[in-house]
């Protein structure tokens, strides 16, 4: 049988530096919401359903939600898009299961119950998932890998270069360092 080790059995050069990761639930912006999908694999590949409509044409995990827009965007590694919101428009992503990007976002409502808070995730990365992003959540992207990825998404509304409904925060507002890799 195995002993137990303490703190004692560590040597003095790496103890000062012994930290524990952060395991604990992460924030969740008020109206955010990431989707597990059903991913279907056997010997000849997989299969993702990404969404289904009602009778209406709206998604039935976002009965309010009609798409009127539906686009693809690559993304070349080492590419940062952040960060814009939208006043009226809301978004559902879905970033291909076997594709990797890192997804920022934060409230900007400031009448929201998590005004100012952030969320940091990765979707793809061999997760079939939908994220719905709120108007007023500022969002933004990262391929910080090797590989291009690719995402699909799904808007309210329809793209208009007269009046965009695009409005644009640095891409750093919420650090230089936030699009890094973490160490560790």
């Amino acid at each position: 049988m195995l002993k137990p080790l303490t703190k004692e059995a560590i040597g003095h050069e790496f103890v000062g530096d012994l930290s524990v990761q952060d395991y604990s639930s992460k924030t969740i912006i008020e109206g955010v919401q990431i989707i597990p999908l059903n991913m279907f694999v056997d010997d000849g590949g997989s299969l993702a359903e990404i969404l289904r409509f009602d009778e209406n044409g709206n998604l039935q995990i976002f009965p309010n939600f009609k798409v009127k827009q539906t686009t693809f965007s690559q993304m070349l590694p080492n590419t940062i898009k952040a960060f814009h919101l939208h006043y009226n428009q809301e978004d559902v992503w879905f970033v291909m299961p076997y594709d990797r990007l890192l997804i920022g976002l934060f409230d900007a409502r400031k009448d929201s119950p998590t005004y100012n808070k952030s969320m940091r995730f990765v979707l793809g990365a061999g997760r079939a998932q939908a994220l719905y992003i709120p108007r007023g959540v500022a969002h933004g992207l990262a391929n910080i890998w090797q590989n291009p990825a690719n995402m699909i998404y799904f808007v309210n509304q329809c793209f208009d270069a007269k009046n965009p409904d695009e409005h644009r925060l640095p891409w750093n507002t919420l650090g230089d360092d936030f699009w890094d890799i973490r160490k560790g």
